[in-house]
């Protein structure tokens, strides 16, 4: 009796603890403090990408037609759209909760940073944009939509 209880109970922390670390995931659907787009974080091999799903304001106002990527420094990319578009690269694994050394894209100025990403807790994450070291750079606090 007391083997059986031993073995219920440890399964029953071990299943407690796969749940704790998926909510520490930073995989799913998220917004910015601005509320301005959504954005899917998702893996692809070992890596997480980002990309824009969906937008307050998905069309320019002056001109009636979906936002385009108009201020990359790439004039070939300039007639891509915003809806659609991957702006998180590359991110690695660095801790529990933290993925390093990828990139984040801001189609507003067209600068490309390095980031990080760290999850707080389930519904909420650190995206942190810098240049040279984090420790100077801004950061920013994700809600994950549900």
């Amino acid at each position: 009796m007391k083997k059986t209880l031993f073995l219920c109970l440890a399964l029953l922390l071990g299943f407690t603890g796969i749940a704790s670390a998926q909510k520490l995931s930073p995989l799913g659907i998220w917004t910015n403090e601005e509320k301005k787009a959504t954005f899917e974080i998702y893996q692809q091999g070992d890596k997480l990408y980002g990309k824009i799903v969906s937008l307050t304001v998905p069309n320019d106002p002056a001109t009636g037609k979906p936002k385009l990527d108009s201020q990359n420094p790439d004039p070939k990319l300039r007639n891509r759209p915003r809806l659609g578009l991957v702006f998180m690269k590359d991110f690695k694994k660095d801790s529990e909760n933290k993925w390093d050394d990828g990139t984040i894209y801001n189609p507003e100025d067209g600068k490309t940073y390095s980031c990080y990403m760290k999850v707080l807790n389930a519904n909420t994450m650190e995206v942190k944009g810098y240049i040279g070291f984090s420790l100077i750079g801004k950061s920013q606090t994700w809600t994950r939509v549900k």
